[in-house]
């Protein structure tokens, strides 16, 4: 009987085993597609480095729809997948309404930082101190005296981007003259490249000859349209120098898909709380690389890294649009 006992324990053991290396991570991409070549194909990039390096397998659901948000967590969920990684702040609300349910779950939400639960990973990023770097390189690049912000969604946190900008901008030419427009209201401002072209070129006939884009899928259109018109633009969340080698300035990175690796990295053992990323933490930051090396001369380089040495050691203070839901540099 003891060794009956035994042999059912030790079954019991492997199946637990078993059960534990099946469960799956999951990635809840936000509205704008996988592959919109910026804030979820920057999650998706890091997605597939853990699954590459690890040979592990990943579910995966693109949002069409507003619906499916509490839709996707749930089956998710219930089909025990751990973590399940979110993309974007609309995923918030679906969060709370889902994450008590099911307590034995590890969330991750990825542009959110409020939520009061104990088993959701928050994690925000500083982006108006990336952005601040990226504005002192449209700044000493324009010849203008005019430079362009387009963003997607008119939200804060897009706000908080143009913000970030506008004083990195300002920093350099304290008469600079910053445009700036948002795409639309609604979640299909996200992925509307015909849009963002017409924005483009009605801030060009302005007269901004650099154009900051964060605006997901919409921003391809900015960067398309800058490069055909003439003039250089600014990439976002990911590295987008490559789409228009030479004519895009640079990008301000915002490492999503380190946060999304990581978080699929720890798995089950996740660390909840709220986790913010910014330049002290490699969280955001700027890209250059082959594409526009020749665009970055070692004046704006040394300047841009002591800007960025200056803002983690509190010398610069860039100002957060989320403080007073106001921007000092830009009025939008």
């Amino acid at each position: 009987m003891t060794l009956m006992k035994s042999l059912m324990g030790a079954a019991a053991a492997v199946a637990l085993t078993a059960g534990a290396a099946l469960a799956e991570p999951a990635l809840i991409f936000d509205l704008g597609g996988k592959f919109d070549k910026s804030f979820n194909e920057a999650a998706h990039n890091g997605a597939q480095r853990w699954a590459d390096e690890t040979g592990g397998t990943y579910r995966e659901i693109e949002l069409q729809s507003e619906a499916q948000r509490e839709q996707a967590l749930r089956r998710f969920a219930e089909a025990g997948a751990n973590p399940i990684i979110t993309m974007g702040f609309a995923m918030a609300d679906p969060l709370s309404a889902v994450a008590g349910d099911y307590p034995d779950t590890k969330f991750v939400a990825v542009d959110v930082n409020w939520l009061d639960a104990p088993n959701i990973r928050q994690v925000s990023f500083a982006e108006h101190e990336g952005s601040y770097l990226v504005g002192m390189m449209a700044a000493m690049a324009s010849e203008s005296g005019t430079v362009g912000f387009i963003g997607g969604m008119d939200i804060p946190l897009i706000r908080h981007f143009g913000c970030g900008y506008a004083q990195g901008a300002k920093a350099v030419n304290p008469d600079i003259n910053v445009v700036a427009n948002m795409t639309g209201t609604t979640p299909a401002a996200w992925n509307d490249p015909v849009k963002g072209s017409e924005l483009t070129k009605a801030q060009i006939s302005q007269g901004a000859d650099v154009i900051y884009a964060a605006a997901g899928g919409t921003g391809v259109g900015v960067l398309q349209t800058a490069a055909d018109e003439g003039i250089l633009s600014i990439g976002v969340d990911s590295n987008q120098n490559h789409l228009h080698p030479g004519k895009v300035l640079t990008s301000m990175l915002k490492r999503v898909d380190v946060a999304v690796y990581d978080a699929m990295k720890a798995g089950e053992g996740l660390e909840t709380g709220v986790f913010a990323m910014g330049l002290a933490e490699e969280g955001v930051g700027v890209a250059v690389d082959d594409n526009n090396r020749e665009l970055v001369d070692p004046q704006m380089a040394d300047a841009v890294e002591a800007a960025r040495r200056g803002i983690i050691d509190g010398d610069i203070s860039v100002v957060s649009y989320y403080e007073n839901d106001s921007c000092p540099a830009l009025q939008f």
